[in-house]
């Protein structure tokens, strides 16, 4: 079983790929798929160029994405649903399950606490997956968790 963890954002989307194999997670790809500026449709069909990429390569079997938790901005929130939309769409278009989760059910599924701080999940996440070095940046990280916490509730 081949999980995407998909963690996005207005110009930096952060992505994570599992395979779970004999009861192991293991990271078989993570990084950013990054748009430069939000405001130009070009960037956000690069984005989604990407990301069809992506899944053409690891043809994933399901993939898992943050849900929209809070935002204090209106024009952020406003970009992030765009984002998700676009994301949703490319999810939908390649027959990809979507599994959604909230930023706390992340936490608890990776560190088994809900309130936990960003270095505690990527301690835990480096610790489910075996990786010994930092996870740079923090989205690719925030990605490889939401595809655990896929992997933890579904599997």
């Amino acid at each position: 079983m081949i999980i995407l963890g998909i963690d996005p954002g207005t110009t930096r989307i952060g992505y994570g790929v599992v395979k779970s194999e004999a009861g192991k997670l293991i990271c078989l790809d993570y990084g950013l798929i990054i748009s430069t500026d939000q405001q130009k449709k070009a960037d956000l069909s690069k984005a989604i160029l990407d990301l069809s990429r992506l899944i053409h390569l690891h043809k994933p079997n399901m993939a898992s994405i943050e849900k929209l938790f809070f935002f204090k901005n209106a024009k952020t929130v406003m970009a992030v649903s765009e984002m998700r939309g676009a994301i949703l769409a490319v999810l939908s278009q390649n027959g990809i399950p979507v599994h959604e989760y909230t930023p706390l059910q992340v936490k608890q599924a990776v560190s088994s606490y809900g309130r936990a701080g960003k270095d505690q999940v990527q301690r835990m996440v480096r610790l489910i997956l075996g990786i010994k070095e930092d996870i740079k940046p923090d989205d690719a990280a925030d990605g490889l968790a939401i595809a655990i916490c896929c992997a933890h509730t579904i599997l």
